[in-house]
């Protein structure tokens, strides 16, 4: 069997900063408010990409940011885009959500 091996992400040209979560640390990123909008486009995965002023919904939390507020973590290899909640609930891109759409889980 072979096993999957995924390119490396190159890191972002920011300095970084240890944060402690779950028992661990992970290096966060300080981007200068001029590069969020850059740092957005090159890191959210999908469409449409959103306003640095937009608000989002972290699903884990039950709480808005906005999209500006994001944070972007470094482990190895990758870099992920996360919620400004993700020290306390692990939210990441992919648990955003647009608090004005009012499609539910359960189809109500």
């Amino acid at each position: 069997m072979k096993a999957l091996v995924y390119p490396q992400e190159r890191p972002l040209p920011f300095p970084t900063y240890p944060l402690k979560v779950n028992g661990g640390y992970v290096d966060v990123y300080v981007i200068p408010e001029e590069k969020k909008g850059e740092v957005l486009k090159r890191l959210y995965p999908f469409m449409p990409l959103p306003s640095l002023d937009d608000v989002m919904l972290d699903i884990h939390e039950d709480k808005t940011f906005k999209v500006r507020e994001f944070m972007v973590l470094r482990s190895p290899g990758m870099n992920w885009l996360v919620s400004p909640y993700f020290p306390r609930s692990g939210g990441t891109v992919i648990d955003w959500w647009d608090p004005a759409n009012e499609f539910s889980i359960d189809g109500n």
